[in-house]
């Protein structure tokens, strides 16, 4: 943003102060290796703000700010994920994290209070004005360099299981690289793919116990600083939770017990009887029963997001074209490799609007659902990028799931090659099968990480062992898909193989409650395809202007926490399993 500002006789800013015609016009132009050079502009805005300034003016020139710096720090943590071996990547990423992001942090904290004692709103800023709210209530000076130390620990996470390979089928493999070997239709293969990556895993796992036990306490201080006696109720209010508690966490969590787990019961024995087995292990679970071997849908990263661009022109038009523009601008990392941090996820770079997808690709079925879900948080940054301030585009954790979630949904029918996706029309059906199946699968699975993140923090002196038992109760209780006879080790350290716990803790209730909304998307899609995508859409575009239920009702659905809603809902998705049972059995 270039020029002079004038304002107008109503307060709106037509252009940027003489100051800030020094600020870079690009993210890369923009120097954050130092908080020195980033000082003067945030001297300026608190200058401004404090001579009494109409607050929009200043407010502008601020988000414009905020999105330069944020996308450079995004752009630092790509890089270093993209290579985790790359010893000056991690630097410049740590440094950034331990030596400019808290200097920021507190610079911007203060003129979010100026910005909170002016009593300046406006409709759109109703709701983040709310989160800035609580952000001032929380923040703490003492706090800024713990935050610091535990955002660069939990790091360490993707650096332990990055680097982690094994020797499999003659090759040397990553850990995501076995994932094609436990579909394999031998049950041999897939068994000693699932034992080689769990082995794997056991040997790092006194480091993962180590590098949790770092995080733990720097979490309950941080806790304490700002007046809360656990580090749940914490995270609640810093994680913006204001349309809904604790309390339906639990409740939820039970009403998952009391109508899910059956359900996945109910389809561990329908599993069991079509692989002619008794009993199913876990290296059973991920092997396609319908076939004599498993959906391969796609070679190269280029294949796949060629594809996915084609399924979603089928969808919206407007959509595919957003997934032919990251490839265009090369904002698609999909390939999986040695020293590239495991998972997927799509990060925003503020400042020119833009989404990037980061992934480990490795010709699964699941890589094709990765894809499908990232770009529906790729469209939520495009849809909301027009939004004026930063802060408005910033939408509730659970909303950005239904994003994903709900595009997941909405282009499984054109996955076929018919309409220029991955599968002919029975393999179709069968990716769709296990789409459905995996959600009853899911649900059990996040009620036991978000009912052990509970556990952890309202015991924060527990022992590794008691953790990992517990770990193992809540494990036995909702997920009882598979007999783990002799693997009790693994079992009670598969808690270490989720991110979440170590990275986003208390970030995982949020899949849950979007898989139920987007269900509900889904649902409203089979009574009128474009209407629910043009719902869909508009919500998008909402950004953070509405709170977390409005955002739901937007998008034609509405937050789930009980039985009785829950089972409606999961009585659609078995409807679903049953119907393509159905058809993959009249087309055998």
């Amino acid at each position: 943003m270039n020029g002079e500002m004038n304002v107008t006789t109503n307060g709106t800013p037509t252009a940027n102060p003489v100051y800030f015609e020094r600020l870079p016009a690009t993210s890369a132009e923009l120097d954050v290796s130092t908080w020195d050079a980033l000082k003067p502009y945030y001297d300026e805005l608190e200058g401004r703000a404090d001579a009494g300034e109409p607050v929009e003016s200043w407010v502008t020139d601020w988000s414009r700010l905020l999105e330069l710096v944020y996308e450079a720090g995004s752009l630092l943590s790509i890089r270093y994920n993209q290579d985790t071996e790359d010893e000056g990547k991690r630097d410049a990423f740590l440094h950034y994290v331990k030596e400019v992001s808290p200097h920021v942090q507190t610079a911007n904290q203060k003129l979010n209070r100026r910005l909170l004692d002016s009593g300046w709103s406006t409709a759109s800023m109703r709701e983040p004005l709310r989160h800035l709210r609580a952000d001032d209530e929380l923040f703490r000076d003492e706090n800024v360099p713990l935050l610091a130390e535990e955002r660069a620990t939990g790091t360490r996470y993707g650096e332990i299981v990055g680097s982690l390979t094994v020797e499999f089928d003659g090759e040397e493999r990553t850990i995501a690289g076995l994932a094609p070997y436990r579909e394999a239709p031998d049950r041999a293969t897939r068994e000693a793919a699932w034992r080689a990556g769990h082995e794997r895993m056991l040997q790092v796992r006194g480091d993962l116990d180590d590098l949790f036990d770092e995080l733990l306490p720097l979490r309950v201080r941080i806790a304490a600083n700002a007046g809360y006696e656990n580090y749940r109720d914490y995270k609640w209010k810093q994680l913006g939770r204001f349309d809904y508690t604790a309390a339906d966490a639990v409740r939820f969590q039970e009403a998952i017990a009391d109508v899910v787990v059956p359900a996945l019961a109910r389809q561990a024995a329908r599993r069991a009887e079509a692989l002619g087995l008794e009993t199913l292990r876990p290296w059973d679970l991920d092997v396609d029963p319908h076939a004599d071997a498993p959906l391969r849908p796609f070679e190269t990263a280029d294949e796949l997001s060629g594809k996915a661009a084609a399924i979603f022109d089928r969808v919206d038009p407007e959509l595919g074209a957003m997934v032919r523009t990251m490839r265009d601008e090369d904002l698609l990392d999909l390939d999986n490799r040695k020293g590239k941090a495991p998972g997927g996820y799509c990060a925003t770079l503020s400042a020119r609007g833009r989404p990037f997808i980061f992934m480990n690709a490795v010709g699964t079925e699941d890589n094709v659902r990765t894809m499908l879900h990232e770009s529906g948080h790729a469209f939520h940054v495009f849809e909301s990028a027009g939004l004026p301030l930063i802060w408005e585009r910033h939408a509730p954790m659970e909303f950005a799931e239904v994003a994903s979630m709900s595009m997941e949904l909405l282009s499984a029918p054109y996955i076929d090659v018919g309409h220029g996706g991955f599968y002919g029309a029975r393999e179709a059906a069968r990716s769709r099968l296990q789409h459905f199946e995996r959600m009853i699968t899911f649900l059990p699975y996040m009620a036991t990480v978000d009912a052990f993140q509970h556990w952890l923090y309202a015991n924060p002196d527990h022992t590794r062992d008691a953790r990992d038992e517990h770990w193992l109760a809540l494990h036995e209780r909702f997920n009882v898909a598979a007999d783990w006879s002799g693997l009790e080790d693994s079992r009670r350290s598969l808690w270490q193989h989720k991110l979440h716990i170590f990275e986003v803790p208390f970030y995982y209730i949020e899949y849950g409650l979007a898989q139920l909304g987007a269900l509900q998307v889904w649902r409203n899609s089979l009574a009128d395809a474009a209407k629910a995508t043009r719902d869909y859409r508009a919500a998008l575009a909402l950004g953070g202007t509405r709170s977390l239920s409005e955002l739901y009702r937007a998008a034609g659905a509405r937050l789930v926490f009980d039985a009785a809603g829950l089972a409606e809902i999961v009585a659609g998705v078995e409807g679903e399993i049953a119907s393509l049972r159905r058809q993959l059995d009249e087309g055998a």
